[in-house]
Order: C-alpha cells, then structure tokens, then sequence
C-alpha cells in the first residue's frame, strides 16, 4: 500500500509517500480503508523530532476516518462496512490492555504509559490503517469524510480542556489563543457553546473574522495589540476567568496577566517553547490555576463528536490535499496559512 512516511527527522524534505508493507492485523485491532486523515502540530513536531526514538521510515498521523476493512478475531464492537473514525491515545504496557485503551470508564490519558498512534507509534496517514477497536468511534451515514477525519484529536483535546479540566461555565468570560488553529477554533466554538465570552487572538482581520463566524465576541490581532491590555480594557480591569493556551512561551506572561484573580490557565501544548518565566509570584498572589490537559477519554470524545456529527461544532478545512503532497500540508500548519484544519486524502482516493 501507499503511506506518508518520515525518512528521518528534519525539515520538510524527509517526508515521502511511498510503499510499505500492508498493515498486520492483530487481535483485537481493526483494519481502516482511510478515506480522509487530518495533520496536527503534532505532525510537524514528530516530523522534527521531540526527543524520542522512531523506527524509520515511520507513518505519521492522528486522525482519520474510513471503513472497516476487516476485524481481528476478538473485534465485536466492529464489522466491516462500518463508518469509523480515531481516537488517538493508548495505553501501551504488557499486561492485557497492552496497545489498546485499558478502560472507558477510567482516564488513559493519565495512565503511565500513555502514548499517541501518530506519535509514539505508527500512525494513519497512509490507504490502510490497523489499529485497536477500542480507538475506533462510530461515524453516522451523512457525515463527509473530511469532517470525520478533522475533528476527533482537536475537539476532543479542547472539549476536555474546557468543559473537563478548567469546567468553565456560562457567563464566564474565556480567552482562546491561536483561534485559527486546530485546537483554537474547536475552543471557540465549545466556549461560545457553554455560553462563555469568548476573546480570540489570531494574527490577521482575516483569521479573526473566520473566528467571529466561530463564534468569538472580542477579536485581537496579537501582531497589533498587546493582548493582555486589550483584555483588561475590554474588562474594565477585572480580567478573564479562563485562558486557553496552547502556544507556550509567547503568550504565557501575557496569559497571566489576562486573569483575573481566582482565574485557571489550561494549556494542551508549547508551539513557541515549553520554558517561559514561572511568574510564581503572580500566581500565588493571584491564586491562579495552572491546569494542563492532554487529548481526552473516548467518553470525551464521543461526547464532543457528537456534537459534531448533528451540526452544533463544525471543523473548518483550510485546504484538502492528496496524501502525495504532505510536504505542502505540513508548510501549510508550518506557516500558518489559513484558518482550520488541512486535510490528506489518499490518492487512490482521488
């Protein structure tokens, strides 16, 4: 079969969509003919190496949807023709849950030896993909393939950073940075679901006008205006109550001064750095939250994809390219060009 792959880490130029070897399928797992997957930062940052050992050529990706090619012989939830779509975290270990989620009624994403397909293992990038059915939700018949294969790891991850960790609540006020990336527009829309005001940073008229139709009330341009004075004029003062992180060093002092006292910082990642000046002493003096939140349940995800499934949240696509033009999706989320999500598309498919 074809597959994006990773020669070694680097720059652009390592990525190939080449031949592989047909995926096995184990027990337990179920084999996708992928109709449509989504890049992540995640990607880029694999790509470039985060101080971890891949097996070379590696196949990245975290999202995905497609149908279900054949099943492994303890596989009952699945059976082929179904509609699915990842859920990208497991638990690895050798005991039974080896590979798989060990509970949907407990938090894997907490468990030590936490991984992500895509990541730490090979991903779904690629005409075929064999992974566990526990990682596999149900898609509904209507739903297009290239929402399918966006929303899961950047809905998920907001919808457990927002409603999960930092609980926000209605007529709370939350600042979302990044409103044009993956994770950002998700928050947007689930903020302004929750009954929040939402401020959004973004670095053109353009992206936050993409985040005003998202659902934003308060739209910042960070390239124009110190972000955390605009909050505090647009407060009176007072600050917001939630601050959605996920760009690290940039944006972390001006974060905090965005809160108000009692307020919770929630941070899924570090694009721009994870070592930004602790500020412990506004953080005591101002009784912050510090809270960090990585991916989510299934239970989250399922929960979130629903809404997604009937209309309420919309993944926006920024561009949808063939699997063979990945160097070109990768500059895409690189450069951040665009508003939304970049979807590949296996070229057999086209």
């Amino acid at each position: 079969m074809k597959a994006v792959t990773i020669t070694e880490h680097g720059d652009r130029d390592v990525i190939e969509y080449a031949e592989v070897p047909d995926p096995e399928v184990g027990r337990d797992d179920v084999l996708v003919d992928v109709k449509a997957a989504a890049l992540n930062h995640l990607d880029v940052w694999t790509r470039k190496g985060l101080g971890f050992d891949l097996d070379f050529p590696h196949i990245p990706g975290s999202d995905m949807a497609g149908v279900v090619e054949e099943v492994g012989e303890d596989v009952t939830r699945f059976e082929p023709g179904d509609r699915v779509a990842l859920t990208a975290g497991v638990t690895g270990g050798d005991g039974p849950t080896a590979g798989s989620i060990a509970s949907r009624r407990d938090d894997p994403t907490l468990a030590p030896d936490f991984s992500i397909i895509g990541e730490h293992s090979p991903g779904v990038h690629a005409e075929y993909a064999a992974v566990p059915a526990a990682n596999l939700i149900p898609v509904p018949e209507g739903v297009a393939w290239e929402v399918a294969g966006s929303a899961s790891l950047v809905f998920g991850t907001a919808w457990r950073m927002l409603v999960h960790r930092a609980e926000v609540r209605a007529g709370e006020h939350v600042l979302v940075h990044g409103a044009s990336g993956g994770v950002g527009h998700a928050a947007v829309q689930i903020a302004d679901h929750a009954g929040c005001e939402v401020y959004a940073t973004a670095s053109s008229e353009e992206k936050l006008a993409y985040a005003a139709e998202c659902g934003a009330d308060h739209l910042i341009d960070y390239e124009e205006e110190d972000f955390a004075e605009e909050v505090h004029e647009i407060t009176g003062g007072r600050g917001v109550d939630v601050v959605v992180d996920h760009v690290g060093e940039a944006t972390y002092e001006g974060s905090l001064q965005s809160l108000r006292k009692g307020g919770r910082f929630v941070t899924c990642g570090a694009t721009t750095g994870p070592d930004p000046d602790a500020a412990l002493n506004r953080i005591f003096w101002n009784q912050l939250e510090i809270i960090g939140s990585t991916m989510a349940t299934p239970e989250q995800v399922e929960e979130v994809l629903g809404l997604v499934w009937d209309g309420t949240f919309e993944p926006r696509i920024r561009a949808t390219l063939p699997m063979s033009e990945s160097a070109r999706a990768h500059e895409l989320i690189e450069n951040r060009e665009g508003f939304g999500k970049v979807v590949v598309i296996p070229d057999s498919e086209l």
